[in-house]
């Protein structure tokens, strides 16, 4: 059986170096949420040269739109979306120092390229999971971009997300593995 990893985030770099394809990953810490018209912004303004809502530096991004909070609950549902949306926008926020994303499902060569150039790493979440998912969320508040909604950016506080290493910081990817994947678990 497989040992799972304890990573705590914001993340220190040298972590990273320390997991492997197919690692199982144990997250705690903080966490920021943007999915494909929060990175559109973010994006926006670094190449505007203004300031972002949030230190990029080592941090997580989750991609997940949370469902409405239920009434005596942190966070509604929130299960990860389809990673390759972001993929336009990601090489430049790893460039600013983003370390890891969260999402599912597979990413481009040139995000590849990217984590490994950059030193990141691409976790996934099981898709269907977003009840078990929101159970890890301990405290939800909302930073930037109300007007989007479930969408908007919010810093999350999370215990013990379970997760996957689908793309280390050496650039081994698990979805270009295949058949192969099985062993790398």
């Amino acid at each position: 059986m497989a040992r799972i990893k304890e990573l705590q985030a914001p993340v220190q770099p040298e972590k990273l170096a320390g997991l492997t394809c197919g690692d199982l990953v144990s997250l705690s810490g903080v966490v920021y949420t943007a999915r494909d018209a929060a990175h559109q912004r973010l994006v926006a303004r670094l190449e505007a040269g203004q300031p972002l809502p949030f230190a990029l530096e080592n941090q997580a991004l989750f991609y997940v739109g949370p469902s409405p909070t239920p009434p005596g609950k942190v966070i509604g549902s929130c299960g990860p979306t389809t990673s390759s949306r972001m993929d336009a926008y990601t090489s430049l926020l790893l460039k600013k120092g983003l370390k890891v994303m969260i999402g599912k499902g597979p990413r481009s060569h040139a995000v590849v390229t990217a984590i490994q150039r950059y030193q990141a790493a691409y976790l996934v979440a099981t898709g269907g999971a977003a009840a078990l998912l929101a159970q890890c969320v301990k405290k939800a508040e909302l930073v930037a971009y109300p007007d989007l909604g479930p969408e908007a950016i919010y810093r999350l506080e999370v215990e013990k997300m379970p997760l996957v290493v689908a793309i280390d910081s050496q650039g081994r990817d698990l979805f270009a593995h295949g058949a192969e994947a099985e062993a790398l678990i």
